[in-house]
C-alpha cells in the first residue's frame, strides 16, 4: 500500500530540472507525478515513477543524490470538506503529515492525493478502518497512460 518516492536534490539554479528528468526520459520511465519545492540554495524533486528501481539507479550513476521515502496514495472524496474529512481522521489518529500534494488524475468523484506521513502504517491502518481508500502502485499506473 505503499509507494516508493524518489526525491532528487537539486541545485536551485536555471536548467537543473531538465537534466535528471532528460536522463529518466531516455531510459523510457514513465513519471506518474511529481512536486518540486526550493529553498535559496537547493530543490527537492519528489517523484513517484513507474520503475523507481530504474529511475534511482540510473539517477545515482549519473551523480545525482537520490532519497527513497515511503509515501501513501488516498482517495479524497473531490467535493468540499473532503480533504478535511481525511486529515480529521489522521488527526484522531495522531498521525502527523510531513507534506502532501495532489496527483494530476481525477476519478470519477474522487481526487487522489499523495501523503508522506511519519507513520505510514499506522496512517494505512486508521485510513483503512474509517473506509478511506489507500490505492496501491498498480492502481495508480493502470490510470496514467
Amino acid at each position: 500500500m505503499k509507494l516508493q518516492q524518489l526525491s532528487v536534490f537539486l541545485e536551485n539554479r536555471p536548467g537543473r530540472l531538465g537534466a535528471p528528468l532528460e536522463l529518466i526520459a531516455a531510459q523510457g520511465i514513465n513519471i506518474l507525478t511529481l512536486s518540486l519545492a526550493d529553498t535559496a540554495q537547493f530543490g527537492i524533486l519528489r517523484l513517484i515513477v513507474r520503475d523507481w528501481k530504474l529511475a534511482k539507479r540510473v539517477l545515482e550513476q549519473a551523480g545525482w543524490v537520490v532519497n527513497l521515502t515511503d509515501v501513501v496514495a488516498v482517495d479524497v472524496v473531490d467535493r468540499p470538506g473532503g480533504l478535511a474529512g481525511v486529515l480529521k481522521i489522521l488527526e484522531g489518529a495522531q498521525v502527523n503529515i510531513e507534506y502532501m500534494y495532489a496527483f494530476s488524475l481525477r476519478r470519477e468523484d474522487k481526487a487522489i492525493l499523495i501523503f508522506r506521513f511519519e507513520d505510514p502504517d499506522r496512517a494505512i491502518e486508521h485510513l483503512l478502518a474509517a473506509g478511506v481508500k489507500v490505492v496501491e502502485a498498480e492502481e495508480l499506473s493502470q490510470h496514467v497512460a
